[in-house]
């Protein structure tokens, strides 16, 4: 072996070494992982009661901005599913350092979310206290859409 191939081999096999250390995501489907796939940007503000409803649904947009020193929010939900459901949706406001203001007291409000629609829910933090929040949604069980109310004369 003469002395340019010893080289060129010790060459290769640097740049082969290099390369492979590079901290490169690996890509799969034409995207990377170190993507967020659409509807991921904002999973950490939704929260809900079971995971087939997870997957029908997720954050699309959130805006914010202060009202009188009060976080208020407009967010996008999107239902990735292709019926109608009936939903309930609250905020949960938290803190600075992620404790919960006011537990409890923020009600449950009735959604109608149609197949792949998107719909704005706003809220306004109950507390100048408040620097973020979750969406909390669950189903409306069918019994619940069922009950009719008697009147007793």
């Amino acid at each position: 072996m003469n002395k340019h191939h010893s080289i060129m081999v010790i060459i290769l096999c640097l740049t082969f070494v290099i390369i492979g250390c590079k901290n490169v995501p690996p890509v799969t489907s034409g995207i990377g992982s170190g993507q967020r796939a659409p509807g991921q940007e904002y999973a950490k503000y939704l929260q809900v009661d079971n995971q087939k409803l997870g997957e029908k649904l997720h954050i699309s947009d959130i805006k914010s901005r202060t009202n009188n020193e009060l976080l208020a929010i407009n967010l996008s939900l999107t239902s990735r599913y292709n019926k109608s459901q009936q939903l309930q949706y609250q905020f949960q406001w938290f803190d600075q350092d992620g404790f919960i203001i006011e537990a409890g007291k923020s009600p449950w409000h009735p959604l109608e979310l149609h197949g792949m629609q998107t719909i704005t829910v706003a809220g306004l933090a109950p507390s100048t206290q408040v620097t973020t929040f979750s969406l909390y949604v669950r189903e409306v069980p069918e019994k619940f859409l069922n009950f009719n109310f008697y009147c007793i004369e």
